[in-house]
């Protein structure tokens, strides 16, 4: 599915770079309590993709604000994925795994078949592809 992902070393490097460039956005949101409140309620989560999902119907500020947190990540992911001649969607998804295994108890993750787990002491499930 994803070609760049047969090569590890590349995949290893985006990984790293990933980090730092979802780092920013995280940190700013987590500085707005509508977000955490969100994100500590289950009413948002982090996708393999990268980016914010709904596992439950969000009220219309939760949307707008994942909407709007996800414009930032896109525009990161964008910044970064040129400087290291990748795609955004290869940068992306490296970030989701990140993202995804940062996440804490309680918090809200779709696993690689799609369904919405609550992350526990234990690693979450991520895509076999991640670095």
């Amino acid at each position: 599915m994803f070609e760049y992902m047969k090569n590890n070393k590349a995949l290893s490097v985006l990984g790293g770079l990933a980090l730092t460039a979802v780092v920013a956005a995280p940190v700013m949101a987590q500085r707005d309590p509508a977000y955490a409140a969100a994100r500590s309620s289950g009413a948002i989560g982090e996708k393999p993709d990268g980016y914010l999902g709904f596992p439950t119907s969000p009220s219309g500020a939760t949307s707008a604000l994942v909407k709007d947190l996800n414009i930032k990540r896109k525009a990161a992911y964008t910044r970064k994925a040129q400087a290291t001649n990748s795609t955004v969607e290869q940068f992306a998804f490296t970030s989701g795994c990140n993202l995804i295994m940062r996440t804490t108890p309680g918090e809200k993750y779709q696993a690689p078949d799609g369904s919405w787990q609550t992350r526990t002491s234990a690693a979450p499930q991520r895509d076999a592809r991640c670095p």
